[in-house]
Order: structure tokens, then C-alpha cells, then sequence
């Protein structure tokens, strides 16, 4: 209903002359009280809600196929419209509605040319037609609700062509009404048409869908926006600056509603205060929003990358204290960490209309220095520090935990260089920031620009371990120097099945004849033969004896022997005997020798498997 229309009705009705001012319910004199005004204001995204498809803004392609549809006469009876928050769904469905049942001059038919207002164009567009039913699923979950829709489908429309029903937040229906609704879904009668509208597109049941034409209602661009926002605040004579929009337009996350209450609220920050009458500028906008300047999120950004910790500290420290919030620097560090990635990667990002040409000529510098390990790393670190902060009961300290974290950590080598240093003997030569003390141009620094020079001036390790590489034949003198090997390759898997799952045979340099335990892998002489080879350089045969063949016990087998004779030794002993009797109940559980400070070695540069022998007593 138009405005002027309300207030109207309003002020048509002035109190009577001989009225009286009221009485009081509980005795005494009465008061009379003012009469409530209504308020002349609607809010924009209420104000300029479009009305026609010829006023969606960025959904072009849903119009284009809608379109050629109403003209071809291949109108679907039910329409699925999904997409985020304020992007216009249930909009959609109401101008959807009145394209139905569009009566104007000369129209007899749907059509979606709908330049004059039609006879029921106005009651379809406040919802407020007999025969367009607009029900929330949120509120009206249950089969109840749908039967009253299957039992009124049959009856025809009171004065539209069409009788529509529109569901919004549809996903919302429970599994039986879902299932009731199935059948009158597939098969309506002529006069019936159904429009849904959901923002959560997987919790409608596939059996709904595949019964639906669906629209997914795209987000809008910042472009876009911008452009909307623009229109809007000129028609209501409101200066709004071209940075400030992309502010607006960014912080509505591509909702169109989100998007005009934010200038809304803008407009109201505006109009009071010393700068009242000069308009909407960035300044403002970023006060209102709690958001840093772009150009210190750049000079914060920078800092980390520098390692500088106390100046990056410093900064987001002096962001704070002008009001911007700590969660958000985070996010637009994010942001910017990905704007920069993709200046690597993707040609012609460096063309965001959201970024100044400063801006652009400063990422493009940053990007070229920064290689891409690095960018990765503090992403992931930024979005798990900010679920951090978002749920700190201190969020500027968790904040700046997370900067410390990313200065020192951010320089670190990658996984692949750690295993290739560790691999190769070596250890990493680059340390960490020392702290506080350094300041902007002194003390250490992460030095993560200079990461990719670095990198490529230093050489990088063979993958081949030294102990691979420097392992001969002649170091595998002995079935028990094999074994010392795969332990010291942390080769687990071998090293346990050479000791407890196969019997020795014969031993000689080149070929070892071993006899597998029936829990054995099959594979155990080729794997074996393959890892000797490989190690020495010389070709090992690894051979199956037959199961009549002459073999030793196993190592473990040999290890528990030589551990039953120490422990009988050691319980012979006189002195081992009284403290047995002194101690009712207990037994030897271990046997060692203590003129032995450390374990023998079965090769001279590897520990020995068994541990030496001791005696110890266990109660």
C-alpha cells in the first residue's frame, strides 16, 4: 500500500467532538493518551523491492530462460528458486506470481512484460490475493498445514488465471509433509502452480526436486552492488562516496537486502553529528562497520611478511584503538592473502574493481616477492585463528597470539624441505624471530620475501637418505647388520618380520637363504632382495628354504633363550636367592650387566637389538 495512501486512512477518521478522553479500568480519574502515528518511513529494501523482472539486478539468466519459457508457452508447474540470504528469493516468487496472473490491457494470457501495473499486480506484490497463498515452512512444518493445501487445490481460482502457492524456506517441511505433498506435485491440477524457495538447496528431498524447475539465485558482484546501491541513494538525494559503495557492497557478502540496509543505516550515521549534510564517505563507513583502513591492512600485512612482530603488534594494537574490530583485520588479511594468490596465479585478477590502483600496483609488488608456500601457510593459519578469536573471551590478545604465530612460523621450512633436510643428514639454518626487540629496521626478521631467492640458491638434498647412500655390502657382514639397518631406516615393518617371522638358513654376502613362519608375508624374499639391492648397489638373492631345511631359530627365539639361561644364572646366585626369600613373591623380570654403561653394537655404528644384561628384582 502506497504511503500517502495510509496516512490518508489514517487522518480520515479524527476523533469525535463529544468523545470522551477515556476512563480508568480500576476507578480514579482517567487520562487521556495521545493516539499512536503511524510512521511515514519504509525502510530501502522494503522501498525499492523490485516489482518486474526488468528490476532484478545480476540474474540474468534466470530471466532469460523464464522468458523464453512465457513466450514458447512451456511454463513448468512448479519452480524451485534457491540461493543465499537477500538475494531475492521470495521477491522472485511474488513477481513470478503476478507474470502468472497479469491482466492488463490486451494481455490474456502469462507474460513477463509487465510495464503497467495489472489488475491484481498490487494485491499479489503486498500478499494480499485471495488466490496467490504465501505459507512459511518455518512456522508450518507439519502434514497438517500440507493438507489443507491438497484438499484446496482442487477447487479453482476465485478471480486470478492461476491459483499459486508459494513455500518459502521450504527445506524446513517435515519428512511427512515432504511425502504428502508428493503427489499432488507431480501431477497438479491445470489451474494450480507452486513456487518454492529455500536457502538450504541439500535438505530438500531429491523426490522434490526432480518434481521442480530450479533457479539458483546467483550472490551479486561487488560491481553489481555497487551500481544497486548507487541508483538507490541518488534517488534519495544522498551523496555517497564511489569508495564508501564498494565498502557497503563488500561487507553485504552479495545480498542485495543486506546491501541496502547497510546504506540504510549509513544514510542514519550520516545525518547527525559535525558532518551532518556532507554525505556518506569511507571514514564513516568504516567506523560503522568497525572495519581497518584498507591502506593499514597493506602496512600490517607487510609487517608479518618483514617478521617485524613488534611494528605488526603496534598496528593492530592502532586499529583497535580507532574501533576496528579484531576479528575483521583478521578476515581482511584473509581476504588480501587470497587476493594475492590469485595475482600469482590467475591472470588479470589484478583488474578487482574493489581495489584502488594503488591498492593493485602494492599487491602486484607484494605478490611478485611472496611465493605461494608461503601465502598457503598463513591462509590456513589466519582461518583457524580466526574461529579463535571469534570465540576468545580477550579477542584482541588472541589476535595478536595469532600474528606472533604467523611471524614465526611463516618461515619455516615446508614439509617437503624438512623431510628432504631430514633425509639428507642436514637441519634447517633459518630461525624464527627473536621477539619484542626487534624493531622495523633491525634485529631478526622472518625475511619471508627473500624465501623464494633463498631457495633457489641453496641446493636441494637428494631424496636418497645418507645411510642409504653410503651402505656397501661389506657393512652387511652379518644377518644381524641387516637388521641394524631397516631399525635405523625406521623401516618398522621389515625390521619386525626379519626378527620374530623368519628362521636363518644360510647367510653370505649376496645371498641369504631364510625360511618364513607361516604368518609371514609371501613377498618377504623379493621386498628383501629389492631394499639390499637398492641399499648396497650390489645384487642380493634372497631365497625360501624348504621347510625339512636346517634353520636357526629366529632372532627373537635366540634373544628369549639367551635370556631364560641369564635369568637361571642370576636365580642360582646366592645372594639373588636370599633376597627372593626376603621378598615373598617376587621374581626376576630382567637380567643386565652394569660394567655396561650402554648397549653393545651389533656393527660399530648401530645400536644392538637385545639390551645387555643386568639383574633386576621386581616385587
Amino acid at each position: 500500500m502506497d504511503d500517502s495512501v495510509e496516512n490518508t486512512a489514517l487522518e480520515a477518521i479524527p476523533p469525535s467532538a463529544d468523545e470522551e478522553p477515556g476512563f480508568a479500568l480500576f476507578g480514579g480519574e482517567a487520562k487521556s493518551s495521545p493516539r499512536p502515528q503511524a510512521s511515514a518511513y519504509q525502510v530501502l529494501a522494503r522501498k525499492y523491492r523490485p516489482s518486474s523482472f526488468d528490476d532484478l539486478v545480476g540474474q540474468e539468466a534466470m530471466v532469460r530462460t523464464l522468458s523464453n519459457a512465457f513466450e514458447t508457452g512451456r511454463i513448468a508447474h512448479a519452480f524451485m528458486l534457491t540461493g543465499v540470504r537477500g538475494v531475492g528469493k521470495t521477491t522472485t516468487a511474488r513477481i513470478l506470481a503476478r507474470a502468472l496472473n497479469y491482466e492488463g490491457e490486451g494481455v490474456t494470457g502469462p507474460t513477463i512484460h509487465m510495464a503497467k501495473t495489472g489488475i491484481h499486480c498490487d494485491a499479489i506484490m503486498e500478499s494480499r490475493h485471495v488466490d496467490v497463498i504465501e505459507m512459511d515452512a518455518a512456522s508450518r512444518t507439519g502434514i497438517g498445514d500440507i493438507r489443507e493445501i491438497i484438499e484446496s487445490v482442487r477447487y479453482l481460482p476465485v478471480s486470478a488465471r492461476y491459483k499459486v502457492y508459494i513455500i518459502d524456506e521450504v527445506h524446513m517441511l517435515s519428512n511427512a509433509a515432504f511425502n504428502g505433498l508428493l503427489k499432488t506435485l507431480e501431477e497438479p491440477p491445470a489451474h494450480v502452480k507452486f513456487i518454492f524457495a529455500t536457502t538450504e538447496i541439500r535438505k530438500v528431498p531429491v523426490t522434490v526436486l526432480s518434481r521442480c524447475q530450479r533457479f539458483d539465485l546467483r550472490r551479486l558482484s561487488v560491481d553489481e552492488l555497487s551500481g544497486l546501491l548507487g541508483r538507490v541513494s541518488a534517488r534519495e538525494n544522498v551523496a555517497v562516496d564511489d569508495a564508501a559503495l564498494k565498502l557497503l557492497s563488500r561487507a553485504a557478502d552479495g545480498s542485495a537486502r543486506d546491501g541496502l540496509s547497510l546504506l540504510d543505516r549509513a544514510i542514519a550515521h550520516s545525518v547527525s553529528g559535525e558532518d551532518a549534510g556532507a554525505g556518506v564517505r569511507e571514514e564513516m563507513i568504516r567506523d560503522m562497520l568497525g572495519l581497518a583502513d584498507r591502506a593499514r591492512i597493506f602496512d600490517l600485512f607487510d609487517l608479518l611478511m618483514q617478521g617485524d612482530i613488534a611494528g605488526a603488534l603496534a598496528e593492530l594494537r592502532a586499529q583497535y584503538d580507532v574501533g576496528a574490530d579484531p576479528v575483521v583485520v583478521l578476515s581482511d588479511l584473509a581476504d588480501l592473502t587470497h587476493w594475492l594468490t590469485r595475482l600469482k596465479l590467475v591472470e588479470g585478477a589484478a583488474d578487482d574493481l574493489a581495489m584502488s590502483e594503488i591498492e593493485r600496483v602494492r599487491g602486484q609488488d607484494m605478490a611478485s616477492r611472496l611465493p605461494i608456500r608461503v601465502l598457503s601457510r598463513v591462509w590456513q593459519m589466519l582461518l583457524k585463528g580466526i574461529i579463535e578469536v571469534s570465540g576468545a573471551a580477550r579477542p584482541i590478545a588472541a589476535a595478536e597470539m595469532v600474528l606472533v604465530r604467523i611471524a614465526y612460523v611463516s618461515e619455516g621450512p615446508s614439509p617437503e624441505e624438512l623431510v628432504e633436510q631430514l633425509k639428507g643428514g642436514g637441519a634447517t639454518t633459518r630461525s624464527a624471530p627473536s621477539g619484542a626487540s626487534s624493531g622495523p629496521s633491525g634485529g631478526p626478521r622472518a625475511q619471508l620475501r627473500t624465501v623464494a631467492s633463498a631457495s633457489e640458491a641453496e641446493p636441494r638434498q637428494p631424496a636418497v637418505t645418507q645411510a642409504a647412500s653410503v651402505a656397501t655390502s661389506a657393512q652387511f657382514a652379518r644377518f644381524e647388520d641387516v637388521v641394524a639397518y631397516f631399525r635405523v631406516q625406521r623401516d618398522i615393518r621389515m625390521q619386525s618380520a626379519l626378527e620374530a617371522g623368519v628362521r636363518l638358513v644360510r647367510f653370505d654376502v649376496g645371498h641369504i637363504e631364510i625360511q618364513p613362519l607361516a604368518n609371514t608375508s609371501g613377498d618377504i624374499a623379493r621386498e628383501l632382495s629389492d631394499k639390499l639391492t637398492r641399499a648396497s648397489g650390489q645384487r642380493w638373492v634372497v631365497s625360501i628354504a624348504t621347510a625339512k631345511a636346517d634353520a636357526a631359530p629366529t632372532l627373537k627365539e635366540q634373544a628369549q633363550t639367551r635370556d631364560d639361561a641369564l635369568k637361571a644364572d642370576a636365580a642360582s646366585d646366592p645372594l639373588v636367592q636370599a633376597a627372593l626369600a626376603a621378598f615373598p613373591g617376587s621374581k626376576i623380570v630382567d637380567v643386565r650387566d652394569p660394567t655396561v654403561s650402554a648397549p653393545l653394537a651389533l656393527s660399530d655404528d648401530e645400536d644392538q637389538f637385545f639390551p645387555d644384561p643386568d639383574m633386576e628384582l621386581d616385587e
